[in-house]
């Protein structure tokens, strides 16, 4: 069956069809059939029937379609299971994440609960976990500690005439600008997705996202050094903040609070151990270890018990309070102060959770809804915003968890969320003495899966160096700039890469495949063969206006015509032909009443002159009177001058060339720059000179010869084509049609053909004729129009011959 399907062939017999044939075939519609106009769209989208109706509100609350088809005993235990063990793990990274937000760690547990009650009514993702994330979470951290720096905060302490921070003041202040960030950013991701603007997360690319989530892992590695040494550094903020702060940490290494360190480092090797393990006996286990739990209870009872905070100072978490806050709306005043960062969360919540979404649709067999995707998000953000919530995402070590624990729809998130609220509710103030540095090391030991995307470098570098070059310029940018200028900036970069992919794209010159229809680069196929006296021409990449006069500039290179200086030398040559014309023409008048004498004196015998010419010169002597005789005919003589090459019957065909100087220099400069006037023997001055005129070409002038008359243009690349390179497209039929090439198109689109007839392009001289359905189309109406080139040789024989014949 292979073998048979390897050498499978098949032959269609068709006519060449060219777009105005192909068009006659096909029945192509007009553009009003397929373009509507604007008002019949506007009423068929106020139409409003019951299918319809049905249809938009399961898609605006996906919950409907999908709840009354659940089915309890296939879906229910290990949704169950899946959401215990989903919300086992939203307890530790709420609140670590929260540490990164610089916000109380109950607000941590807040965005674990209502976002994931808010995405299983609209989300259209069965396996994502919405909550917290690093990414985002140092995002907001950036935005909170910009707008609620601790120097903003400073009391006087009046026992000891000190000053120290407003711990509670500031951390409410920084809880109403996260709020009102979330809320923001959440209005931004409803906005478009109402809009249909989902394809705006395709703006950012994999290396793009890949990059931008390491540089902000970095960040969050930084951010966490303070709580693992036990530390105080500066707070800053802006470009270079991030080497600011590190450089602040290192200076202050001396004063390393040693109780606090000892934590971290121990909570950081259980951490590392247990989750190996966790790896190890992931296949024999039905749930995974909750490794970050057992860490959490853990270290909460040795602080209890060991009174870390009182005896060795070691920062805790302090009073969480139980039970739920009332909503609250947000400060409208913050809004204009964090609309960038508002924008960036937006972008980069969305990217990360629509790609995870699709990855598993696609394992699983069903459908997400970008758009659609955006409202959720977007109302899990509003939503969340107002009861002091964060911005939120997927996570992925949650969705992995969620989808490898057996989940099957979102009743695992509600599972999970059941699960924090238990912890909000009744759990909370047991955790009140958890050291900061066990949540820290939570952090940094969750970051280690990006830290392992340091491996792009080596993996873009071979496959591709411009995508190499985008996550290396992302991470930099990030780095530098702090995450909302280096996400602009990478997105920035990475529009301008499509720009110089489509400015510089490849050039080639086709030539056709052996015994097939097909057509390849002749540069990068060695079996690929050019048609004589046929180029085809393309460009990897569509032509509009920042490319066109490359594409020209390109075009004129591949076919080897400088076609500028060729439009130049043939123009000056038809003016000298008709200012020769014009002389001629007097000349004639002048001549008229003594034609019969003109001719007895014009034409002789090229033997009988020639014997003449060398017996004088044999014998060295040259009369004075003979000279008076040549100067006196010399404007009236015609040279006799061999055209073509000698038949093998010994005839050849002569001119004269009338007005010649007999010196053979003279003669060789008359024969290149053919500025001589040339008649027939038997005709008339005017007759040869008008039909001279008329056959006048390049080639025939001496100056440039080639074996090229068509040229095709292959735009099967191209997806659209603007005004500029319509125009550029006249340009070249035009110029080539004056050095007697032929330009023709082939594999337009039909869409291409559209923007062409609208542009104007088809004349008398450019019409759908000039179009084909494909390349190889275009190759035959070529070869069956002006055939293989043949164009007559003259070489420097012929130049030898005239000379043998005057000397």
């Amino acid at each position: 069956m292979e073998s048979r399907q390897r050498f499978m062939k098949y032959r269609v017999e068709r006519e060449v069809l060219d777009e105005q044939r192909l068009e006659e075939l096909a029945q192509r519609k007009s553009y009003a059939d397929t373009h509507p106009p604007f008002t019949e769209l506007l009423k068929d989208s106020l139409r409003c029937t019951v299918p319809r109706l049905k249809r938009s509100v399961v898609s605006s609350l996906p919950v409907l379609y999908w709840l009354p088809k659940y089915s309890v005993w296939d879906y229910g235990m290990p949704d169950l299971i899946s959401g215990i063990s989903v919300g086992i793990m939203h307890l530790p990274q709420g609140m670590a994440y929260a540490l990164l937000a610089s916000l109380p760690p109950v607000f941590g547990l807040y965005t674990s609960l209502y976002p994931a009650l808010v995405y299983f009514f609209f989300g259209t993702s069965r396996h994502i976990s919405i909550g917290t994330f690093a990414v985002l979470s140092i995002m907001v951290g950036s935005v909170t500690e910009r707008l609620a720096p601790d120097i903003d905060f400073l009391i006087m302490n009046g026992t000891n005439a000190t000053t120290e921070v407003d711990i509670t003041a500031r951390d409410s202040y920084r809880v109403q600008v996260a709020a009102a960030t979330t809320v923001l950013g959440g209005l931004i991701q409803m906005v478009l997705g109402l809009v249909k603007f989902g394809f705006v997360g395709t703006y950012l690319s994999e290396p793009l996202v890949r990059a931008y989530t390491t540089a902000a892992s970095a960040h969050a590695v930084v951010a966490q050094l303070k709580y693992i040494f036990g530390v105080a550094p500066t707070r800053f903020s802006g470009p270079l903040s991030l080497v600011y702060t590190l450089k602040d940490v290192c200076s202050l290494l001396p004063q390393t609070h040693l109780p606090t360190l000892a934590v971290s480092a121990v909570s950081m090797v259980f951490l590392l151990a247990a989750k190996e393990l966790n790896s190890f006996l992931s296949p024999k286990l039905p749930v995974p270890i909750p490794v970050e739990l057992i860490t959490i209870v853990a270290a909460t009872l040795i602080s209890n018990y060991a009174h870390l905070n009182s005896n060795y100072t070691v920062p805790v978490v302090g009073e969480i309070p139980s039970g739920l806050i009332s909503p609250r709306v947000p400060e409208m005043s913050i809004f204009g102060e964090v609309i960038g960062d508002a924008f960036a969360l937006a972008l980069v919540a969305y990217a990360i959770s629509i790609s995870l979404g699709k990855t598993f649709a696609l394992k699983h067999g069903y459908k997400v809804d970008s758009n659609q995707e955006l409202v959720a998000l977007g109302l899990s953000n509003v939503v969340g915003g107002f009861f002091q919530c964060y911005s939120v995402c997927s996570s992925m070590s949650r969705s992995l968890i969620q989808e490898t624990t057996g989940g099957k729809t979102q009743m695992a998130g509600l599972a999970s969320a059941v699960i924090v609220l238990v912890a909000i509710l009744k759990l909370g103030p047991l955790f009140q003495e958890l050291p900061k540095a066990v949540l820290a090391s939570i952090v940094f030991v969750n970051l280690k899966g990006m830290f392992k995307q340091y491996s792009d470098i080596i993996t873009l570098w071979r496959s591709s160096k411009v995508d190499l070059v985008l996550w290396l310029v992302t991470w930099v940018s990030t780095i530098l700039f702090n995450l909302d200028l280096g996400l602009a900036a990478s997105i920035t970069f990475a529009l301008l890469t499509v720009i110089f992919r489509t400015q510089l794209p490849t050039y080639s010159v086709l030539g056709k495949v052996p015994e097939t229809e097909l057509y390849v680069d002749i540069e990068t196929h060695r079996e690929a063969r050019e048609i004589p006296g046929v180029t085809i021409f393309r460009s990897s990449a569509t032509v509009y206006f920042a490319n066109a006069d490359l594409y020209l500039e390109a075009l004129k290179e591949k076919s080897g015509l400088d076609i500028s200086k060729m439009i130049i030398y043939k123009r000056r040559q038809e003016a000298k032909q008709k200012r020769r014309q014009k002389r001629a023409e007097r000349q004639a008048k002048r001549q008229a009443k003594r034609a019969r004498r003109a001719e007895r004196a014009t034409v002789f015998s090229v033997e009988e002159e020639a014997s003449h010419w060398r017996g004088e010169y044999m014998d060295g002597n040259v009369l004075e009177s003979d000279e008076q005789h040549w100067t006196e005919r010399e404007n009236r003589t015609v040279f006799v001058m061999p055209t073509t090459l000698s038949t093998p019957d010994g005839n050849c065909r002569w001119e004269y060339l009338k007005g010649g100087d007999p010196d053979s220099t003279s003669l060789g400069w008359m024969f290149e720059q053919q500025d001589g006037d040339t008649t027939t023997l038997g005709s008339s001055s005017d007759d040869t000179l008008s039909r001279d005129l008329e056959r006048i070409s390049l080639g025939s002038l001496g100056k440039w010869t080639w074996d090229i008359h068509s040229i095709i243009l292959d735009l099967s690349t191209a997806n659209f084509i603007d005004t500029v390179a319509i125009k550029m497209m006249k340009n070249i039929f035009k110029d080539f049609h004056e050095i007697d090439i032929d330009i023709y198109m082939a594999g337009c689109q039909a869409s291409v053909v559209e923007q062409l007839e609208r542009g104007d392009l088809f004349c008398e001289l450019i019409t759908k004729r000039c179009l084909f359905a494909s390349v190889h189309d275009a190759v035959l109406h070529c070869l069956d129009h002006r055939g293989a080139p043949s164009f007559p040789r003259f070489g420097s024989s012929v130049v030898c011959m005239m000379f043998t014949c005057l000397l």
